[in-house]
């Protein structure tokens, strides 16, 4: 078991929606190795293969299925596990989709985050929310610095508006049902999360660039690169979470001074390219061929980055790995999976979060780690 974040996890409970997804799957292994006890609630497993599937997590934990958005089971299920903690990831999580599929993405990423907050008003045991929306909730103004969390919200697409909306949502919440004038009635602390674009082993999403690479290269095909010039902020999927972790176990002592929105994202100097980020996947992987796809795409925005001196600052996070660590753990990940050996990919994932804690120790970055 990892002895940090003042072990304030052992043997809560804990629950998280979306815990099939790839972000979900790596939050739900990282709370498990700090001794939690995690209910998982998800409408499905959102793809084929996934790492929800490949780790054997449902034989691990508490696995309810059930849709965001049928409320009644929602509360059922919260009343039933009585959680002190509790990880909303639930989401349509994909901007592409949200064109084809604008209704179900509202109606997830909006009316679902209001039936998670309508369960947790009742629920006597809930302590800690932590809504996990996306750095995408900005209004994009396609600035060279990154965005604040003061900054105002918006969205031109289906995806990113509705995670605007999620944020709003969270505030007006806060603001009405959970306000920490009024904090003994209630003792609940809320906090919405908001982070860039995540990469990591396990993860087989369409329309997102690693697992896109990934496909190309086992196939043996021409990986297509949309928007060879544009930048995100990438990280390796642990640093966000190392984040949530942080964040919550300080909400928990302190309910009153953390419940409001964060950003957790790279360093600037961490930013690359989509053509940068191919290119590193091929060097690692030792195969591999990009194409560059100058046909006509759906909006999307070139440039985006989040400011993150809020959370450095104040819960002492910052990064770990840099990008080009990231990538290279991704890669290990996925060339283990492919290979022709007897693998453990459950073990090989705990081993790269074991290995991320090591390096934040090496690096003096103790998040209240013993």
């Amino acid at each position: 078991m990892l002895n940090c974040f003042n072990s304030v996890y052992k043997g809560k409970k804990v629950l998280i929606t979306g815990h099939t997804g790839f972000k979900g799957t790596w939050l739900t292994v990282f709370l498990k190795q700090l001794g939690a006890e995690i209910l998982g609630y998800s409408v499905d497993i959102p793809t084929n293969p996934s790492l929800f599937d490949i780790i054997s997590l449902k034989d691990k934990i508490v696995h309810v299925k059930g849709d965001i958005l049928d409320e009644n089971r929602l509360l059922s299920t919260f009343q039933d596990f009585q959680p002190e903690f509790v990880f909303h990831m639930a989401a349509q999580p994909l901007v592409r989709l949200s064109y084809s599929e604008p209704k179900l993405t509202y109606e997830t990423n909006v009316i679902g985050t209001v039936n998670l907050l309508e369960a947790v008003r009742k629920t006597k045991s809930v302590r800690v929310v932590i809504n996990v929306t996306s750095d995408k909730c900005y209004e994009n103004k396609e600035w060279v610095h990154g965005y604040r969390e003061v900054d105002s919200l918006g969205g031109d697409d289906p995806y990113s508006s509705s995670k605007g909306c999620a944020e709003i949502i969270t505030s007006a919440y806060r603001s009405s049902f959970f306000h920490s004038d009024v904090f003994d009635k209630h003792i609940v602390s809320l906090s919405s999360v908001r982070s860039g674009n995540v990469i990591g082993g396990g993860d087989w999403a369409g329309d997102r660039l690693i697992p896109d690479c990934v496909r190309a290269i086992i196939e043996k095909k021409d990986i297509i690169v949309r928007h060879p010039k544009y930048v995100r902020p990438w990280q390796h999927v642990l640093e966000p979470l190392s984040g949530y972790l942080r964040l919550g176990s300080l909400m928990l002592q302190d309910y009153r001074k953390y419940g409001c929105a964060w950003n957790f994202g790279p360093l600037d100097s961490y930013a690359l390219t989509v053509e940068d980020i191919v290119v590193k996947v091929i060097e690692d992987w030792q195969y591999g061929h990009y194409v560059i796809d100058n046909g006509k795409h759906l909006h999307e925005s070139s440039l985006l980055s989040l400011d993150c001196r809020k959370a450095m600052a104040i819960l002492n996070w910052r990064p770990v790995f840099d990008v080009y660590t990231a990538i290279s753990k991704t890669v290990q990940w996925y060339k283990e999976y492919y290979s022709e050996k007897n693998r453990d990919m459950y073990g090989l994932t705990i081993k790269q979060i074991k290995s991320y804690i090591g390096k934040a120790r090496e690096m003096n970055i103790l998040w209240s780690l013993r």
